[in-house]
């Protein structure tokens, strides 16, 4: 189980923001601080996995948050969820060491994405002892050459979720079956992703016929 502290000046926003991450499954909220301080205290206290970071806080920005977590030798990854858009504030958190930054107002879905992003990061770090380069490529979400472009609407992690998914079943599975493999994710979504696996040959399909009513059609890993 993922522990996540959230930070934001807003009341009502830190509770949306709150709601958002009990509903992911794998994730559990074990704050909210609503200024600079108090998200220090509670980091020291209930040693979060992650912090969903405002940057504009009362007593001091976001950034700075971040940088006297690193210095007090937290290992605690940060999401910037703000209304802060300028290039600079932008290139700030990247340097300060943000896994990602969400510009308010976002929905669910969006968040969820970066949650199961940042799940994911630490679980291929835990799992690994000595990295090859293709390790590292997928931890820094970089794109090896000859790589495909996912299509608009189709998002990297949950399409790595999804492909996953496909992998553990190699006797295939419905897009039902999918998404409830994922988690979060709705049977049309999951159908969406195993429609443009099949496109691209990453998966193969077939069709199993019941009594009536049109087949279902049933995706398995490609060559």
């Amino acid at each position: 189980m993922t522990k996540v502290l959230v930070v934001d000046d807003d009341f009502m926003v830190a509770k949306l923001h709150s709601r958002y991450v009990s509903a992911t499954p794998g994730f559990t909220v074990v704050g909210v601080a609503h200024t600079g301080a108090d998200a220090l205290r509670a980091a020291g206290r209930l040693r979060p996995d992650l912090v969903l970071l405002d940057i504009y806080l009362p007593d001091m920005d976001g950034i700075r948050v971040l940088r006297e977590l690193r210095g007090a030798g937290l290992g605690v990854d940060a999401l910037f969820i703000t209304a802060a858009r300028d290039a600079g504030t932008i290139r700030s958190a990247l340097r300060a060491g943000a896994l990602h930054y969400l510009i308010k107002p976002f929905n669910q879905a969006a968040l969820q994405e970066q949650l199961r992003h940042a799940a994911a990061v630490r679980g291929r770090l835990d799992a690994l002892d000595e990295a090859r380069q293709e390790d590292v490529d997928r931890i820094f979400g970089a794109r090896p050459p000859g790589s495909r472009e996912l299509p608009k609407g189709l998002a990297a992690h949950t399409a790595e979720l999804v492909e996953r998914a496909l992998r553990e079943h190699p006797e295939g599975l419905s897009a039902t079956e999918c998404a409830q493999a994922v988690g979060s994710l709705s049977r049309v979504s999951a159908r969406r992703y195993l429609e443009y696996f099949a496109e691209t040959g990453r998966a193969v399909v077939t069709l199993r016929y019941g009594g009536t009513g049109r087949p279902e059609r049933r995706y398995a890993p490609g060559a």
